[in-house]
């Protein structure tokens, strides 16, 4: 299989670091291509901005969704961009690697969103009616392909519990998890969080390894999140709020896995 890794961290010798290293080889190692997605290494330009399109007027007006729809449309998106979309479309998996940094990914990697999933690739697409609204949750231009996170976090994972002080984990990824990655049609894993980061030692480091490395080898083993799908019958059109005999006792992020 093609796993594309996209890797958010400044620093090569870090625990992303080596996380990332050991997730290459173990792929690597059962057989699968792997493309790395370096972002800080690369350089990655963050910022979605009119430079995007190779063939904007000087004068005209930025339109962020307009001018990438059109640049996607007509070839003319700068090549960073262009590269990244043919590497998704190459991939059978994407893995999204990062430390959880004021309860988000990193800018860069948020710019890598924003800049590679263009209007046309991977939103506005598909039909927009009474019907459906739109080939996205559960539909798509990535759809039949799989996603993870791994994700460090220095607190403990306690803090991450149902009761714990900053909330629970799936709550904290479920913008990414079901916003970023079901939208455009992802099979969703659950996510691979590694907690208190600042207490690594040599043991509990290969322990990490042993059970990434386990995720990684039931990488098309693992049952997907079960979000709802949008155009499936469970959610009203156009209004898109959950049918009234859907999950009736819940709300807020829950509702929407079955």
């Amino acid at each position: 299989m093609n796993i594309l890794l996209v890797h958010a961290h400044p620093e090569p010798q870090s625990l992303n670091g080596s996380l990332k290293d050991f997730s290459v080889k173990r792929l690597e190692k059962a057989g699968h291509v792997v493309q790395v997605s370096d972002l800080y290494a690369m350089h990655w330009k963050a910022t979605l901005d009119a430079d995007d399109s190779t063939d904007r007027r000087a004068d005209a007006r930025f339109d962020p969704s307009l001018d990438s729809k059109r640049a996607f449309e007509n070839g003319t998106q700068s090549q960073d961009i262009a590269r990244e979309q043919d590497k998704l479309r190459w991939a059978d998996a994407l893995i999204l690697q990062f430390p959880l940094w004021w309860f988000s990914m990193p800018a860069i990697l948020k710019g890598w969103v924003e800049r590679v999933y263009a209007y046309g690739f991977a939103y506005g697409v598909g039909e927009h009616s009474d019907a459906r609204w739109g080939d996205r949750y559960g539909e798509g231009m990535l759809v039949g392909k799989r996603a993870m996170l791994i994700v460090t976090a220095g607190g403990w994972e306690s803090h991450y519990g149902q009761r714990g002080i900053n909330g629970p984990i799936d709550d904290i990824l479920f913008p990414i998890q079901h916003g970023i990655l079901y939208y455009p049609g992802f099979d969703v894993l659950p996510p691979f969080v590694v907690y208190r980061t600042s207490r690594m030692d040599e043991a509990r480091f290969s322990g990490i390894c042993d059970a990434l490395g386990q995720r990684l080898d039931d990488l098309w083993k693992t049952t997907p999140i079960p979000f709802r799908p949008q155009n499936a019958g469970a959610y009203d059109i156009p209004k898109l709020t959950l049918r009234p005999d859907i999950a009736p006792d819940r709300s807020g992020f829950a509702a929407h896995i079955a």
